[in-house]
């Protein structure tokens, strides 16, 4: 187990669209239709769907969303949406995932590409970058939830294989097959978690400056803003300094 400082090498995946509220909404939406047609209509016996409607009410989605979402799926017009993964790097050699739930290859193929390129990035092949990253459960607890030893204690407790705490919150790993029962025995002791989700974790970080920094921010920035993009996973490590200075 290590705890150590989770928000500066991933404050992009709470970054700018945690603001803006509907894309938010938009993309919840699209994974609980996605999990709801991938199989049954009810969350008791569809894990996906389960994971994807406690994701939607941690972001206070409403309950009317949530159930159009699910009707959605069962729809003779509902779209067909693909999941891709695509992968790159970003400026300063940065390692970059991007995960798509798409209605239109063609159209999101095109755009992230474009995006990696005018934001001093590369898009490669499948499996270009995969390989340094571990796809891996990450439970979200907010920092009121407990302690540092408490959470750890808790953690270890229900079978989790690390836990990264700051003042942000609390972050706790698992195998990406034992997500589902880990956060089950942590629900018992620490309540409902603010998101329960399969990522990919990087194994090593790469070093990276302010002025990169600001580069990669704005891509990974532009790739969130895509409709068609569901999350975005970076390698990257910065010193406070550089990242303070991107605040600026």
């Amino acid at each position: 187990m290590a705890g150590h400082s989770h928000a500066k090498n991933i404050m992009h995946r709470k970054g700018r669209s945690d603001a803006i509220r509907s894309k938010v909404f938009s993309k919840l939406a699209r994974e609980i239709t996605v999990a709801a047609k991938m199989g049954q209509p009810d969350p008791a016996f569809n894990a996906r769907l389960r994971l994807a409607v406690a994701n939607a009410r941690a972001q206070s989605m409403p309950k009317d969303n949530i159930d159009r979402a699910i009707k959605k799926a069962s729809g003779a017009d509902s779209e067909n949406y693909d999941e891709i993964r695509y992968e790159g790097y970003g400026p300063g050699g940065v390692a970059v995932i991007v995960e798509a739930l798409t209605d239109n290859r063609n159209r999101t193929a095109s755009n992230v590409r474009s995006y990696f390129s005018k934001n001093g990035g590369a898009l490669g092949e499948t499996g270009s970058v995969g390989f340094m990253f571990d796809r891996v459960g990450e439970i979200t607890y907010p920092a009121g939830a407990g302690s540092e030893d408490q959470v750890m204690e808790a953690a270890i407790e229900a079978g989790a294989e690390d836990v990264e705490s700051d003042e942000d919150g609390h972050y706790i790993y698992t195998s990406f097959e034992g997500m589902a029962e880990v956060a089950a025995e942590l629900e018992k002791v620490l309540g409902e978690a603010e998101a329960v989700k399969a990522i990919w974790k990087p194994q090593n970080s790469t070093p990276i400056d302010a002025e990169k920094g600001a580069t990669l921010m704005k891509l990974i920035n532009t790739l969130e803003e895509d409709d068609d993009v569901q999350n975005v996973y970076s390698n990257f490590d910065m010193s406070d300094e550089d990242a303070a200075k991107l605040d600026q």
